[in-house]
């Protein structure tokens, strides 16, 4: 009988309130044959639970109507369901989380986002234990009878239990490692390493004078890496690393994995900071080392924040959150560098949060405007757009450039909000102008847009509702993404860029030449325009390479058959060179700077009239 055939006589019930969660799970556990029922909340678990008892149950907390504690206490409280083991699967993994679903009786606890090759070992380690408790008790009900009839089958009895009580020993405490380490690195996992810090604190808290210190360790890039060339060798990479540190950390040091591509490292009872910095130093110099993984070498740099405890923490994750911090502002400075926390990190960081709580009123409140920056045709520098561009008219600091704001909205996902607004907003003025203007009807708007706004779900009915709201004519817009988003999901990408394309709208590709497309790309995608970035086309005068780019990229769009608009044309000369190179159209402050509403109604006005003149 093979493993898949042995399988099919356990049955799982898999409870779940996210459909692909569910999907996931069932997939996996059925291909090794296992009998698999799933339930989406846990009313529908309990009845099923009831009326056909499983051998294991799968059990997510954070559901709708009864969360996985309250459907693990009735479980236990029915006699029928009562011995059936509950492993715990969730997002909720703090360890405050972990002893609650123990003390309600479940006998495990998986984390989210959860391996597959992890919950197949621990289903089949509980389903073995199961087994092993049947067996315990068969044998325990066959000593009973055979003690009637011989003295010496008891001692042998005994022995085959006592192999089995070590057996299931072994089997709890490999359960218990796996609870605190990792499953793909093996080093020790957040848990293990928040107790640690809480055992440290404990230390300082009695002896003032004891120091420690937390490294927090993040690879630059690895996104890319993993997104580019796959998660297998994006997981062999992370293994791979983990070796480096282990190679490069001193003996009895805790190295943990925080999960993704987050390390860190416990360095306990240090003789001051520069022993902390020196290992922060040695884990530099460690990645500058390529890797060599699949007969690829990979570079990847790492960012370090440091933070030092003592009897001034009393929380560890206050402790892990400032090590972070350091982190963050390490990759701000330019990654592969490492950083000490200092109290003004804490104070910036707290600014963000306010600024962020700002942003938030002030898309609600109407304290967004948007400014238009003119689009002329070189030729005969003829109006023919708009750039929308969005602005803060902060009620305290007067008006904010999107370049103090508009990262914080990509980091935080309010640029999604506030992308909806801006589109909305261009859509509404431009179809003003439209009806108002009579010399407006054929200008057009170009309207930026974020990655996170194109991988909303709803990012079409949000086209169409603005559309439909603002009753502007689909021809006359233009919407710009960025150079990086052509490598990112590239099918998907492709069929949202037709679906913007069926509607008639036009799609630009913003600052061309500065992102990490590939040219075999981007044939492939319905792009309508080229916008050299303002970089190439300010040096294009001072550094010969620059002008170079701009006429491949000139070379590329005639060959595509594409428009090309050159942004940030600040002199003649430049106007000049781009003209003769064939370029349409361009944007900049040598044209006009971005303007209000009534300044772009006045440039429309005496644009009309300059060729009137003429």
């Amino acid at each position: 009988m093979n493993q898949t055939t042995a399988n099919s006589a356990f049955k799982i019930l898999i409870v779940d309130d996210v459909a692909e969660n569910l999907r996931l799970l069932s997939t996996t556990l059925s291909k090794e044959g296992y009998e698999v029922r799933c339930a989406k909340n846990g009313a529908i678990a309990l009845m099923g639970a009831h009326n056909d008892c499983p051998n294991l149950i799968l059990l997510d907390i954070n559901m709708p109507d009864l969360d996985g504690y309250e459907v693990c206490k009735r479980l236990k409280a029915d006699l029928t369901t009562q011995d059936v083991p509950i492993i715990f699967v969730s997002a909720q993994n703090d360890i405050q989380d972990k002893v609650k679903a123990f003390d309600v009786g479940g006998v495990d606890f998986i984390g989210k986002p959860f391996q597959v090759e992890e919950i197949l070992v621990r289903v089949k380690n509980q389903l073995a234990l199961q087994a092993a408790n049947a067996e315990i008790r068969a044998l325990n009900e066959a000593l009973e009878q055979r003690v009637k009839e011989r003295t010496f089958e008891i001692e042998s009895a005994n022995q085959t239990l006592k192999q089995e009580i070590f057996q299931r020993q072994q089997l709890e405490q490999r359960l218990r490692y796996d609870a605190f380490h990792d499953s793909l690195t093996g080093l020790p996992n957040r848990q293990l390493l928040m107790q640690r810090v809480e055992r440290c604190l404990d230390n300082a808290a009695e002896d003032p004078q004891t120091r420690f210190a937390i490294l927090f360790i993040d690879l630059d890039r690895f996104k890319i890496i993993n997104d580019s060339l796959g998660h297998a060798i994006g997981d062999k990479l992370l293994v791979a690393c983990a070796e480096r540190l282990e190679a490069c950390i001193p003996p009895q040091t805790t190295i943990a994995r925080l999960g993704g591509d987050e390390f860190t490292v416990l360095l306990e009872q240090i003789d001051g900071r520069q022993s902390a910095i020196t290992v922060a130093e040695a884990v530099l110099q460690q990645f500058l080392t390529p890797f060599e993984l699949s007969q690829r070498k990979l570079s990847i740099t790492v960012s370090i924040g440091v933070a030092f405890g003592g009897s001034e923490y009393t929380c560890a994750t206050d402790l892990l959150r400032d090590a972070d911090t350091a982190m963050y502002r390490a990759k701000e400075l330019g990654k592969g560098r490492y950083e000490v926390f200092t109290q003004q990190m804490y104070f910036e960081v707290m600014r963000r949060l306010e600024i962020e709580h700002e942003l938030r009123n002030a898309i609600a409140e109407g304290e967004l405007i948007l400014h238009y920056q003119p689009i002329f045709a070189l030729r005969d520098q003829k109006l023919v757009g708009f750039e929308a561009l969005v602005r803060w008219q902060h009620p305290a600091r007067g008006l904010v450039f999107p370049g103090d704001f508009i990262p914080l909205a990509e980091e935080t996902g309010l640029i999604v909000m506030l992308g909806k607004w801006v589109m909305h907003e261009a859509c509404r003025q431009l179809k003003v102008w439209q009806v108002e203007l009579p010399m407006a009807q054929t200008l057009t708007m170009s309207i930026n847009v974020a990655g996170e706004q194109l991988h909303a779900p709803d990012f079409l009915t949000v086209v169409d509702d603005v559309l439909a709201q603002t009753q502007v004519d689909a021809r006359y817009l233009k919407l710009e993404i960025v150079e990086s988003m052509l490598i990112e999901d590239s099918k998907q990408m492709i069929e949202l860029l037709r679906q913007i394309k069926l509607r008639q709208i036009a799609l630009s590709i913003d600052d061309f030449g500065t992102g990490y497309s590939s040219l075999s790309y981007l044939p492939q995608f319905p792009v309508d325009i080229l916008k050299i970035d303002r970089s190439f086309v300010l040096a294009m005068n001072i550094e010969p390479q620059n002008l170079e780019i701009i006429k491949t990229i000139v070379t590329l769009a005639q060959v595509l058959e594409m428009q090309i608009i050159a942004e940030g044309i600040e002199t003649k000369l430049q106007s000049k060179v781009l003209k003769d190179l064939n370029i349409e159209f361009g944007q900049g402050y040598l044209f006009s700077k971005p303007l209000t509403v009534q300044q772009a109604e006045l440039l429309i006005d005496s644009s009309v009239k300059a060729q009137a003149n003429c």
